[in-house]
């Protein structure tokens, strides 16, 4: 049974987990990067999926949850597995071959701009309003702001790399509103572990067909990074993200996206040595400032949406 008003402790739950996850993606586009100077794409998407489909399928077995009944319920995790992950994470992981991680990060923070729109068309339950619109506007400000140097013209950018990330972003935001629409009923740890487990299968047989993984010569900071992103970025974010989105809907979780420039600023700070500037703190703020916006009581006047069929 599940409330409309969710109980204080159960709010502070989500926000914490909300943090959480935030991390563990926005952590994710550093150990890409170290990934990619040594490991072959699919190869290094391959060993962190193992890694996260061993770690959540041993929840899922001492938690003993049942398991989908309908067979119509797994073709929609198995296109939640391609949308969700195959797809992104390919685009993201070639991406950062050629960008930057806290770039990385930072456009593939455009997830809610594509998400609120088309969640609208699709959810009767999440239109746009007032103050999901302005949040999303102020939280892109920040976003401009923050990319404002990064993707000027004398910024030596590859067009197509981040172009990569943008096509992960309407990638991702596809898959949160197919699984607020199409899967329901299952913990969120179920299609966590259907979705990792198949998009393990196809990026392991794609990195063996193509990029010959146990002739590599892994080195020890490659093996770290498959390690974090199969432990944090594949197997607990997952179950966090589903867990998320069943209280919250996909427009409001798909705003994590929000934190990942914060994320992949301060992680260039502890472990690049970069520095902070005027520029940084006033887009983090704005971002901040989106995010909670997003999420107010105010504003809630409904401009567009879906509208619920008649009985």
């Amino acid at each position: 049974m599940s409330a409309r008003a969710p109980r204080a402790e159960s709010t502070a739950t989500n926000w914490l987990l909300f943090g959480l996850l935030g991390l563990f993606w926005g952590s994710s586009y550093l150990f890409i990067k170290i990934g990619v100077e040594t490991l072959p794409t699919f190869t290094l998407i391959a060993g962190r999926l193992g890694i996260g489909t061993l770690l959540i399928g041993a929840v899922l077995l001492v938690a003993r949850e049942p398991l989908p009944r309908e067979r119509r319920m797994y073709g929609h995790l198995a296109v939640l597995a391609f949308v969700n992950i195959v797809i992104p994470f390919s685009l993201i992981t070639w991406g950062e071959q050629s960008l930057e991680s806290a770039l990385a990060s930072i456009l593939n923070s455009t997830v809610p701009l594509f998400t609120i729109v088309l969640a609208a068309l699709v959810l009767h339950d999440e239109p746009i309003t007032v103050n999901r619109l302005v949040g999303l506007l102020v939280g892109f400000a920040g976003v401009v702001i923050l990319t404002s140097r990064s993707l000027g013209p004398a910024s030596g950018g590859n067009p197509l790399g981040e172009l990569a990330i943008i096509g992960a972003s309407i990638s991702y935001a596809c898959g949160n509103v197919y699984a607020r629409r199409m899967v329901h009923g299952l913990r969120p740890m179920v299609p966590a572990f259907f979705q990792v487990s198949i998009a393990f299968l196809v990026t392991g047989a794609l990195a063996l067909l193509t990029e010959r993984p146990f002739g590599l010569t892994l080195r020890p900071d490659a093996l770290f990074a498959v390690g974090w992103l199969g432990v944090f970025g594949s197997g607990l974010a997952y179950l966090v993200f589903f867990r998320l989105l069943r209280s919250w809907g996909s427009t409001r979780t798909s705003l994590v996206a929000y934190v990942l420039p914060i994320v992949g600023i301060v992680l260039g700070v502890v472990v690049l040595g970069e520095t902070l500037d005027a520029r940084i703190l006033a887009g983090a703020a704005l971002i901040v400032g989106g995010v909670g916006l997003v999420s107010s009581r105010y504003g809630t006047r409904r401009l567009y949406g879906r509208r619920p069929a008649e009985d």
